[in-house]
């Protein structure tokens, strides 16, 4: 009976937040904006939007068989893991981004899957949160201790913004929103333009493209193509009215899968015979569970995935810097690490700041989560 008084308690609990929230978002910007005039026009006409929502190539649900969503709320309400969040500070390093240099290829990762790629001389930043809550809700979803030493202040220039969907933590209103003069070009999924449109940015800064498209910068050798993830959308109680995707960056001599977020499917495999060899996968390692694997790889379904593309190294990234999920805070690097050596699979694990050159193959890494 107190069992099922507290799941009573949850649904009414979570029904009053919902309630609220749908009131709060008529007026709070950092909610977006759902797609309206000539932007729903062209999502009606992408094969990919059906029945008035966009769909993945295979079904779907958010929670696996076995598991239900009260009983996640009840989890993640009163059954939290001590260790989701570590105890300590994160190690970084603090790197002078304004002053890297121009003709090398590098890579620098921000914790959560905030990366700044600098390939061919352009500057691209993929799902860029530099704020201290992965939520709209203030202080609902705090950066780890450590995590936030990077602000867009210290960024260089930014020719390419690259947004994998619109869920919270991969496109953040007030990092967006002072990134603005800095940047040229805002590469999307359908429907996430009407977001940076109503925050600000001129229409011809925003390229939004549907699954198979691509986009060709004009002053180099870069092409951006968008391709297919397993996921969902919304910021809203209405979800998938955007388009979630991955990326295959091609450099004039590399190719680079973007994962953002998703769970394991045949597009990897589609992916991977497409383009016949990923020099460097950066993979969602983190914020998975059993019961939601549908929209989150699992570790062992990494290791596939990266096999299915034909990737010669992995770069995970969405963990360490904020808590949304149930598993500890290192276990991600932990598992995909162990996993990858059985298979021989090369890991690129950096800390938070700390320079990644793509074109150096002996630059070692420390385990710095085990210490």
């Amino acid at each position: 009976m107190k069992q099922m008084l507290k799941r009573i308690f949850i649904v009414i609990f979570v029904l009053f937040i919902l309630t609220s929230i749908s009131g709060f978002m008529y007026i709070q910007p950092q909610f977006g904006k759902l797609p309206t005039g000539e932007r729903l026009e062209r999502i009606k006409k992408s094969p990919h939007f059906k029945n008035g929502e966009f769909h993945n190539f295979s079904d779907t649900p958010t929670i696996t068989d076995g598991h239900s969503f009260w009983g996640e709320i009840y989890e993640a309400l009163f059954n939290k893991n001590p260790n989701a969040v570590p105890h300590h500070l994160i190690p970084t390093v603090k790197t002078d981004l304004k002053n890297l240099p121009n003709d090398q290829d590098y890579i620098v990762w921000f914790g959560h899957s905030s990366t700044l790629l600098h390939l061919n001389g352009k500057n691209i930043l993929t799902d860029p949160i530099f704020s201290d809550n992965a939520s709209p809700i203030p202080s609902s979803v705090p950066a780890f201790k450590g995590t936030t030493l990077y602000s867009v202040n210290d960024l260089p220039e930014i020719d390419y913004i690259i947004i994998s969907h619109d869920h919270y933590d991969h496109l953040d209103y007030k990092t967006i929103k002072a990134l603005q003069p800095k940047v040229k070009k805002v590469i999307c999924g359908l429907g996430v333009g009407e977001d940076f449109e109503y925050w600000g940015y001129p229409k011809d800064k925003i390229i939004e493209l549907d699954w198979f498209e691509k986009y060709q910068d004009p002053n180099g050798e870069l092409i951006f193509n968008a391709e297919p993830s397993r996921h969902q959308s919304g910021r809203g109680l209405t979800q998938n009215q955007t388009l979630w995707a991955s990326y295959v960056i091609q450099s004039k001599d590399k190719n680079y899968f973007v994962s953002g977020d998703g769970g394991f499917d045949k597009h990897f495999e589609q992916i991977g015979n497409k383009y016949k060899k990923i020099d460097l996968a950066i993979m969602e390692d983190g914020q998975y569970d059993k019961a939601w694997h549908f929209v989150h790889n699992l570790p062992n379904e990494i290791i596939q995935a990266s096999k299915d593309l034909h990737a010669k190294r992995i770069l995970p990234y969405h963990n360490s810097k904020f808590n949304l999920a149930k598993h500890d805070w290192n276990t991600p690097l932990n598992e995909l690490t162990t996993l990858a050596k059985k298979e021989g699979i090369p890991v690129l694990t950096p800390k938070i700041g700390e320079v990644v050159y793509p074109n150096d193959t002996l630059q070692h890494f420390t385990e710095w989560w085990k210490k």
